[in-house]
């Protein structure tokens, strides 16, 4: 089990905070991810971090692909795997209509084939073969009768490091699960309840798996978790039921709200649709408090030591080969000693 920490940069503060992650690779932890929702970019970020660090593996987490071109995603990534010496891993996924389109100003269709698509074309580009792709959303190069008729194939300048860059990719609905299975190195879902994955996700995972090039090797799988440890740390869990209100309750509009939907599958329904119904109407603490205790103990790492270190067998149980951990207590000291507690129950 790899332990990783998603990095917030969004409020200020951010080379304080990689001086921080600094200190945290020194005593152990493996991985570190930087979102890009609609702040600051990621990539950005993550080349500041690479060059302060030498360890840990840095992973976008995530960058939507509805916004670069493939080529440039492929150009992006093979730049970061090259400063931080083959460290790096392209987490993508689709983000939603809301952000897509409310921000950038662009049509979100045809997630799982386009995710599918840019794989393909990334892949394309490590290799450093010429690019020439004609799928159903990209054809590269583009038709005469689309533009100049000047394009031509055209294959990447430097040397990647890797001509095969991890690719991570965000999923939860069944088919883009599936896809994962299939093209990606690491499957990471949101929100994952071990106790209810394989009845969720189990016949998606097989049936990509199925489809899976040997080549791939095991599928990996990452997960972000609240994350508290010691005596006293199960007071913090009422802090995940705000976050998970958000999700269930503000992350779309009704019948378009994948965590809602998320939450439906896992059993719980009708509680999904008051939070949500409560939520919309501006009602966020009344929301929060209908969350399922259940819910909130299973998609978070908090509690006693031994009762995180039964946690953490759960998820390995289930499949879950890195913890993404998201600590509670924001004391930089506390955050030290409990990635260090952490990594000795193991």
């Amino acid at each position: 089990m790899r332990i990783g920490m998603g990095l917030a940069y969004a409020q200020g503060g951010f080379t304080e905070t990689v001086e921080k992650l600094v200190e945290l690779e020194q005593v152990g932890l493996d991985a570190v991810s930087v979102a890009e929702l609609y702040s600051f970019d990621a990539v950005s970020q993550l080349g500041y971090i690479a060059a302060r660090t030498s360890r840990v593996h840095i992973e976008s987490g995530i960058v939507q692909i509805y916004t670069r071109t493939p080529s440039l995603t492929a150009m992006t990534a093979a730049g970061l795997d090259y400063v931080s010496d083959g460290r790096f891993v392209l987490g993508m996924g689709a983000s939603g209509p809301q952000v897509i389109e409310g921000f950038h100003g662009l049509r979100y269709d045809a997630p799982v084939g386009r995710t599918r698509e840019v794989v393909e074309i990334c892949r394309q580009v490590w290799r450093r073969e010429k690019v020439q792709y004609a799928g159903k959303h990209y054809t590269i190069p583009l038709p005469p009768e689309q533009g100049t008729g000047l394009g031509k194939p055209l294959k990447l300048i430097n040397h990647p490091v890797r001509d095969r860059i991890p690719v991570m990719l965000a999923a939860i609905g069944p088919k883009n699960v599936e896809l994962a299975a299939e093209l990606a190195e690491v499957w990471e879902p949101i929100w994952f309840h071990p106790g209810k994955a394989h009845e969720v996700w189990g016949s998606a995972l097989e049936a990509g798996k199925a489809k899976r090039d040997p080549a791939l090797g095991e599928l990996q799988a990452a997960v972000n978790v609240p994350f508290a440890v010691g005596p006293g740390a199960g007071k913090l869990r009422e802090h995940v039921r705000p976050q998970l209100a958000l999700y269930v309750g503000g992350m779309g509009a009704k019948g378009k709200n994948f965590y809602n939907d998320l939450a439906g599958r896992y059993g719980f329904a009708d509680e999904a649709a008051e939070i949500q119904d409560l939520y919309l109407s501006g009602r966020k603490e009344e929301a929060a408090e209908k969350v399922p205790e259940e819910l909130v103990h299973a998609v978070s790492l908090i509690g006693s030591e031994d009762e995180v270190a039964e946690q953490v067998r759960e998820f390995a149980t289930a499949g879950i080969t890195q913890l993404n951990i998201t600590p509670l207590d924001p004391d930089h000291e506390t955050v030290k000693s409990s990635l260090e507690t952490l990594k000795s129950l193991l």
